[in-house]
């Protein structure tokens, strides 16, 4: 049998004030850990109460906090974004501040010990970026900075797949190997994203060796849509397949939306979860059968 570990997002309630409620809502459906998703509206994390809080909710429901996704945006209310936040603005007082948010998040790790920060470069294609917005120069900047400051907490920055010119699989791994002096940085292999860029098993095959967390959704290789797995057409047999293949071994997070209710997204989740847990053993008692 493999051992593994299922979460879930709180980018599923990324609409609302994070609350203990929804822990025991995630936990009830039988998932193991979270990924916080740091916005302030959503989840405060320069206030030193609300991290707190957030610690005794995490014991009173025994998840670990696997990662934190690091500030996209100031505000996300009614589905709309506020301010948008770009470590790779040429701009250096924009770029600063996105840096600076993400410190401020790294610090929970001082509270609330969590592996991994998940980190977007830049801002997405979909928000139709100026030319300055993504610079591949000052990405590298703040991802120094970002490092600097994950390594003081014991964390480890993974860059996420996201549909820009800077975060398509290949332009992370370029940028990990050949950018960064060394520097222990990751990927978040974002499935649903890889799926909108093109070939997923290319992408996952291309990112082998630095992928350390995942972001599981599905969509019809259209729109960025964040379904549950099996509500669009990314064919996840093949997928964790690949992951397997690659030697990925970390949790498997599901980074979906509230398409409904979050509690019917859930257990769609939950359902995925054990089509996943099947095949993670399946694969794995094959592969030893082979041997």
């Amino acid at each position: 049998m493999s051992t593994t570990r299922f979460g879930i997002s709180t980018h599923l309630y990324h609409n609302e004030r994070l609350e203990r409620d929804h822990l025991v809502e995630i936990a009830a459906h039988g998932f193991e850990c979270v990924e916080v998703f740091a916005t302030l509206t959503h989840f405060d994390y320069h206030d030193g109460a609300a991290v707190r809080a957030l610690a005794e909710w995490l014991d009173d429901t025994r998840l670990g906090l696997h990662s934190m996704h690091a500030p996209i945006t100031a505000s996300f209310i009614n589905g709309d974004w506020g301010e948008a936040f770009s470590n790779a603005a040429a701009e250096e007082e924009r770029r600063l501040k996105a840096v600076s948010e993400t410190e401020a998040a790294l610090a929970v790790a001082q509270t609330i010990p969590f592996k991994y920060l998940v980190v977007h470069l830049g801002l997405p294609d979909a928000m139709k970026p100026a030319s300055g917005d993504n610079s591949r120069e000052a990405a590298r900047r703040s991802i120094e900075a970002m490092h600097a400051a994950a390594q003081r907490v014991g964390v480890e920055l993974a860059l996420e797949v996201i549909p820009n010119a800077l975060s398509s699989p290949e332009a992370l791994v370029s940028l990990v190997e050949n950018d960064l002096d060394g520097l222990k940085v990751g990927i978040c292999m974002d499935v649903g994203h890889a799926h909108i860029l093109g070939d997923l098993n290319d992408a996952i095959e291309s990112c082998s060796g630095h992928i350390l967390t995942t972001h599981l959704h599905d969509n019809k290789g259209r729109s960025d849509d964040h379904l549950a797995p099996g509500e669009g057409n990314i064919n996840w047999p093949a997928t964790v397949m690949e992951l397997q293949k690659v030697g990925y071994d970390g949790a498997w997070m599901f980074e979906v939306a509230n398409t409904s209710t979050a509690t019917a997204v859930l257990a769609k989740a939950e359902k995925a979860r054990a089509r996943f847990a099947q095949l993670l053993d399946f694969n794995f008692s094959a592969h030893h059968d082979a041997d």
